[in-house]
């Protein structure tokens, strides 16, 4: 999956206000936190307050709040606030997308593969990455050795002796059969 900068600035923008809650913070505090260029924290946060995630006060007392408890803002909401659906399929929610006789099943595949990546981003909220209290249901995925290998991208093809990989789902997917970052699997 293929994470914009934008989605990370928004994140982060949001981490920084979340630990100094009740306090408000300014922009320039954020942009010094986070390396974030002034320009685009103006746009982030203008996404985020369009998806009421934050609140702004212009004034010597101004700032951002967040706009609820950082406990109720996942990670899967920032998204949707600043680029939308989590999955999209040229544009397209993966429900809407109808392929052609063999390329059929691959609707599924992608609908799956929605259920999986709201799995993790849904359960993650601002408040845990804020305080570092990540669920624990991270660790178990990020103690597979498999979660910390890169895979080489395919050149011209497949990788020599692993299968091909289908793209292109609100970004890059990558989808390997080998893959255990499914919670429950």
């Amino acid at each position: 999956m293929h994470i914009t900068a934008k989605v990370d600035y928004a994140v982060r923008t949001l981490v920084e206000i979340a630990k100094a809650q009740p306090d408000s913070v300014k922009a320039d505090a954020i942009v010094s936190a986070q390396d974030i260029p002034p320009k685009v924290l103006e746009s982030v946060v203008a996404d985020l307050r369009k998806g009421e995630l934050v609140i702004s006060r212009r004034g010597p007392d101004g700032g951002y709040r967040l706009a609820r408890p950082a406990a109720d803002i996942s990670i899967a909401n920032v998204i949707r606030a600043v680029e939308g659906p989590l999955a999209s399929v040229r544009g397209q929610r993966p429900e809407d997308v109808v392929y052609p006789g063999a390329a059929e099943p691959l609707q599924r595949v992608w609908i799956g593969l929605r259920v999986n990546i709201r799995s993790v981003l849904e359960r993650v909220t601002i408040a845990d990455i804020a305080h570092d209290l990540l669920p624990s249901f991270l660790d178990e995925l990020l103690h597979d050795p498999d979660a910390w290998t890169r895979r080489p991208r395919p050149a011209g093809g497949s990788v020599a002796g692993a299968p091909a990989r289908p793209t292109a789902v609100s970004g890059v997917i990558w989808i390997s059969p080998t893959s255990r970052w499914f919670p429950g699997r």
